[in-house]
């Protein structure tokens, strides 16, 4: 089954290009079907980069899902335009009622701040506590991973020394779990941020489990809730050329930018990109929703609590 998008979301013409079958809500209304509802908080600057990436992705599942955006109140977005988020976002407020199967919140350019310091902190924080009652299994990405854990179960945040930046090689440290189904020995995972956290204070924690990790970038994987929360610190979901559109942008600005690691064939910049995470992207977003929101969530979404 396709996706169940707003009618007119860009996206929708930009996957059809590769052979991604979306459908628009006018469509899918025509199916007897109870679709899975994901909610996205999308954070990011480039909003209709980041819902092709993330849309990319679920799509890969035989299961109609029906998409939402959601939006802060208290946050306008300087990266895209008003008009796309008044017609394909809604405010929290607004879907504060609802229920849904499953939700990803995404990464925020905010990580080198405090988390208090943020100036939609209040709101993160409204979100954070709803989705424990209101939504089955819920994803975190990048800055949300850290600020959910920090949120919920205490655990700070660390400056690097320098930027955690390319792709770098990942081990699971649960391989018998279902979100690692079809998984390699090891799998790779873009990353690109300036704080990590630590694994022993994830250890210490008898609430978190620490599922995924690399020698290079760290703690990779958390989960929580028997596979209701997972809190990821990389970027699974970037494109190809995700990594390269932001080396080139901060080297223009910068002096100190490096790199992104394990990324360009022959470690050139002149070289296109060697792309080694996209099957495994795949797998992860599939395994979620198929073992932890399909099979588990209540078929009356009311239920869920």
């Amino acid at each position: 089954m396709p996706l169940r998008l707003p009618d007119k979301l860009p996206a929708i013409e930009l996957l059809k290009h590769e052979n991604i079958f979306v459908m628009d809500a006018s469509r899918a209304h025509m199916q007897d079907i109870r679709p899975l509802r994901i909610v996205i908080l999308n954070l990011m600057p480039l909003k209709i980069t980041t819902e092709t990436d993330l849309i990319r992705l679920l799509s890969n599942t035989p299961l109609q899902l029906d998409i939402t955006f959601m939006k802060l109140k208290s946050h306008t977005p300087k990266n895209t335009p008003i008009e796309h988020m008044m017609l394909f976002y809604r405010d929290f407020a607004e879907l504060s009622t609802e229920k849904f199967d499953g939700m990803i919140i995404t990464g925020a350019p905010v990580e080198q701040l405090e988390f208090e310091d943020v100036s939609y902190w209040a709101e993160m924080q409204d979100i954070f506590k709803w989705a424990r009652t209101h939504v089955y299994s819920t994803m975190y990405i990048c800055w949300a991973a850290q600020a959910g854990l920090y949120y919920h179960y205490g655990i700070p945040k660390y400056p690097l020394q320098k930027k955690m930046f390319g792709i770098f090689p990942q081990r699971a440290l649960q391989p018998q779990l279902p979100i690692f189904r079809g998984f390699d020995d090891v799998f790779q995972m873009p990353h690109s941020r300036h704080t990590e956290l630590h694994r022993e204070d994830i250890l210490s924690n008898p609430d978190l489990q620490l599922i995924a990790e690399s020698e290079d970038s760290g703690v990779s994987m958390v989960m929580a809730r028997g596979g209701r929360e997972f809190f990821i610190t990389g970027h699974l979901e970037y494109a190809p050329y995700t990594l390269d559109t932001e080396y080139r942008r901060d080297k223009d600005i910068r002096s100190d930018v490096e790199l992104p690691r394990n990324y360009y064939r022959d470690n050139n910049p002149k070289n296109e990109p060697l792309v080694t995470w996209r099957a495994h992207a795949n797998l992860l977003y599939s395994n979620w929703i198929n073992y932890y929101v399909y099979q588990e969530t209540p078929y009356d979404i009311n239920e869920i609590k």
